[in-house]
């Protein structure tokens, strides 16, 4: 495992665009709920797909009560030691992009600029009108849920929603045409705590490989790429990455 460490420390170290590609696994060391372990948030609710919340109340109301549980959690929740660890990356000009399939909002919290964070699935800390498209406060949306508007709308009429990707609608083309572009330039591809199998997110490793970057992956279950990639670490993302930016500091002092 250290030497695992050291390796990984090196390449980013001497990276001059490094990329990290982060999944569900380092943000369940937040106390955060993945999507399909068991216990997991598909085991408690029925997904309501998109162009079912846009037709129906009913499902934007059974939408809006698997929001407002999931935002109890996320109300508690601050960025763990692998967070920071990257935020830490950041500051040491080592960090190109964060292409992140959360939804949470931790790497913003943890340090990172905004214009560094390619949220693929959106934010859910904030709310978007459906038509207009104007950016809603969360807690104030929220307070209107708890004073009986179970499926609050916008002051046009327009439906309000989180802003992040349900099932069935379409990633941002922009956010998909950054994330293709980072992976394209990048020297170190690092994955993190991702299955690597939800499309087309699960390209991005392929597209960085194929153009010349190494691969690295931190991650406590199997992926597609065990096989391929150039690092393969096996452990707790909170725990690998902060002894990675340990051993940075002991090379930049050398």
């Amino acid at each position: 495992m250290e030497n695992k460490i050291n390796q990984l420390a090196k390449k980013l170290a001497h990276g001059k665009k490094n990329v990290v590609f982060t999944g569900a696994g380092i943000s369940t060391e937040s106390g955060i709920s993945d999507y399909r372990s068991k216990g997991g948030i598909w085991d408690k609710f029925k997904p309501v797909y998109f162009d079912e919340f846009m037709s129906s109340e009913p499902a934007r109301v059974r939408y809006w009560q698997q929001k407002c549980e999931l935002s109890e959690q996320l109300h508690d929740a601050v960025p763990n030691a692998a967070h920071h660890a990257l935020a830490d990356l950041y500051r040491k000009g080592l960090l190109d992009r964060v292409i992140t399939q959360n939804i949470d909002g931790l790497h913003q919290k943890s340090g990172l600029p905004e214009d560094k964070v390619i949220e693929l699935h959106g934010n859910t800390t904030r709310i978007r009108c459906m038509t207009c498209e104007i950016i809603v406060d969360l807690n104030q949306t929220l307070d209107r849920i708890r004073n009986g508007e179970l499926a609050p709308v916008c002051t046009c009429g327009g439906y309000l929603k989180p802003d992040t990707i349900s099932f069935g609608q379409s990633l941002r083309e922009p956010d998909l045409n950054a994330a293709f572009a980072a992976s394209q330039a990048c020297d170190v591809f690092l994955a993190i705590g991702s299955t690597l199998i939800v499309s087309p997110a699960s390209m991005m490793p392929d597209i960085a490989r194929r153009h010349g970057a190494f691969l690295a992956i931190v991650n406590l279950s199997e992926t597609p790429y065990d096989s391929v990639c150039d690092l393969l670490i096996t452990g707790r993302a909170g725990e690998i990455l902060p002894e990675v930016v340990r051993r940075i500091d002991e090379i930049e002092n050398l």
